[in-house]
């Protein structure tokens, strides 16, 4: 069976899983700490959409981890399966989406005329939208390693 860098029971796929959790957590802290994020549909997507990620990430770093730790492969056709509709068709386009539609709201409170939001507020939900991003990036890698072991199956 081809060893594919990044696919599910691989140290690389460890790293990426971890760094999705890592930047998941981190959009979701910084979303929090503004208190104003429950106003806006696209804050409160973000955060339901971070809260999904987070404990699919931290599930599957988790199963990676054993994998790499006991030297037993989980490559399984139905298993990768799951892994890919999971990480591609679910999680990565709605954490794109959010990401986008938080971005974007951020901009737009940014370059109104009258402040909606503080600066330093405002500022927070950027680095909240980055930090999605990031989360998307890896989630989005993640997949494509998966989908490029499915055919060696």
């Amino acid at each position: 069976m081809e060893e594919v860098p990044g696919s599910v029971g691989t140290s690389a796929s460890f790293s990426l899983r971890l760094g999705q959790t890592i930047f998941s957590g981190a959009s979701l802290f910084f979303m929090a700490l503004g208190a104003q994020f429950y106003s806006y549909t696209a804050f409160r997507y973000l955060v339901t959409v971070m809260g999904l990620a987070i404990p699919w990430s931290l599930t599957l770093a988790i199963v990676d981890g054993y994998s790499v730790l006991v030297k037993c492969s989980i490559r399984q056709q139905g298993i990768v399966v799951i892994i890919i509709v999971g990480d591609w068709q679910v999680l990565s386009l709605l954490t794109l989406a959010a990401a986008c539609s938080t971005a974007s709201v951020v901009d737009l409170l940014l370059h109104s005329d009258s402040s909606y939001c503080p600066r330093k507020v405002c500022g927070r939900f950027q680095i909240s939208a980055a930090m999605a991003f990031l989360s998307w990036f890896l989630s989005m890698a993640s997949s494509l390693f998966n989908l490029w072991l499915l055919p060696s199956l």
